[in-house]
């Protein structure tokens, strides 16, 4: 009777989750919950400052590019400790790693809550960023390595989407503190809840071991079979790739953190919004993010990852284009937000999964995270860039240029990189 109990439950599990899903063990289905969780904690503590951005400009008579520089400092600081953290990765395991970024960057969120000027809140962003860096190259490696090649893009970038559901928690939580909250307090409430995500840490320790193909090379290495040297990246065999993979992470989230960061404050700021208003707009933005994240998942798997990148790209290109510059009505905006979410984190889903293939284990989360980080380093100039460039041309003019220039070398770069599709680990 037990035994067929348990066979029908097995059954019943089965059929209610996606093919690549079912076939995990605990342990594996167990790494997943807590990567999803772990980007969606992420995407939160990270968002909440777009959101606050034009308070802070209010509030402490910030010009353009000194709200910029607090966008493009946390994203720079990302990047160098996204490097550290895919080197100690390497070293030290996955899911050790994965631990302190977590918990490094959601106490930085919540200091932030404290910050009483610029120089304050410009020192605590940079902090922010140590953590912020590591978590998302890491958790993609750590998914990367237990599911089947078939179903590696599907896993990934479905982790991947649990950044719109912090996003939309962002979005949900900024109108409701400053419907019921002074405008001083309300943005610094939203940073003090950015707290709450280093509970992760207590469920990854006790739950989520280290990927068995991990634990091969770790011991390959410390046998001496198996050398390895941070910069093996850089070495002849592997060098074109690195450059232009960076590149590649480069263009995608140039394009998106020009947007991301300035687009609440171009809806208060330009088209005079007010702020359920903006909550409401950039929920609509978050609801095609989600669906463009699954979407992009499972293109990756079906149609590979170079054309999948193509098409979010040029999907990219065109909408937010369309969305910043056409003489439209805030309603017709309203809906264009939908197109808009959907291509610009869709382009996001094959990421994770891609890089993780263009890399051998010994050094794979080093490659990843050095890549991916490159690409934020460089994206993180833009939310400057953009700022400064709008004393002379518009927000949303200045917005759209760079975010069309960084889909044209997503674009470029594709065609210069090999196809990974369904490549063994």
């Amino acid at each position: 009777m037990t035994s067929a109990r348990n066979v029908e439950r097995a059954s019943l599990t089965t059929a209610w989750h996606p093919s690549w899903y079912a076939p995990l063990d605990r342990a594996g289905k167990r790494a997943f919950k807590a990567s999803f969780a772990g980007w969606a904690t992420d995407a939160f503590d990270f968002m909440v400052f777009s959101f606050v951005l034009a308070s802070l400009i209010d509030l402490w008579k910030l010009d353009r590019a000194e709200a910029g520089l607090l966008g493009t400092v946390t994203l720079i600081f990302s990047s160098i400790g996204g490097w550290v953290a895919g080197m100690l990765a390497d070293r030290y395991g996955r899911v050790k790693v994965l631990q302190g970024t977590i918990l490094w960057f959601s106490v930085c969120t919540l200091v932030i809550g404290f910050a009483q000027n610029f120089e304050q809140i410009f020192v605590l962003r940079a902090l922010q960023g140590l953590g912020f860096g590591g978590e998302w190259a890491v958790g993609a490696v750590l998914i990367g390595e237990i599911v089947a090649p078939e179903h590696r893009g599907k896993a990934v970038g479905l982790v991947q989407s649990g950044w719109a559901i912090g996003w939309g928690a962002a979005a949900i939580l900024y109108s409701v503190a400053y419907s019921v909250l002074p405008e001083s307090l309300a943005w610094r409430s939203l940073f003090w809840v950015g707290i709450l995500p280093a509970l992760l840490v207590l469920y990854v320790r006790r739950n989520v071991p280290e990927p068995e193909v991990f634990a091969r090379a770790n011991e390959a290495r410390k046998r001496g079979i198996r050398k390895s040297s941070v910069w093996a990246i850089f070495s002849p065999a592997l060098l074109r790739r690195t450059v232009l993979a960076a590149l590649l992470c480069t263009g995608i989230q140039g394009g998106f953190y020009a947007m991301s960061t300035w687009l609440p404050a171009f809806l208060r700021i330009e088209r005079h919004l007010s702020v359920l208003d903006t909550g409401g707009y950039l929920f609509t933005i978050i609801v095609g993010a989600f669906c463009g994240y699954v979407a992009g998942a499972y293109l990756s798997d079906y149609w590979g990852r170079r054309r999948n990148f193509m098409l979010f790209s040029v999907l990219s290109l065109v909408s937010v284009c369309l969305y910043l510059t056409l003489p439209i009505s805030n309603v017709q905006m309203l809906w264009l937000g939908l197109p808009l979410g959907f291509s610009s984190c869709g382009i996001f889903s094959g990421v994770g999964s891609y890089l993780t293939e263009l890399y051998p284990s010994e050094f794979r989360a080093n490659g990843q995270s050095f890549t991916y980080n490159f690409g934020r380093g460089i994206g993180a100039l833009f939310p400057s860039l953009v700022g400064m460039l709008s004393h002379s041309t518009s927000l949303a003019m200045a917005i759209a240029i760079f975010a069309g220039a960084a889909y044209g070398v997503v674009l470029l770069m594709v065609l210069l990189l090999p196809e990974t599709k369904g490549a063994s680990l």
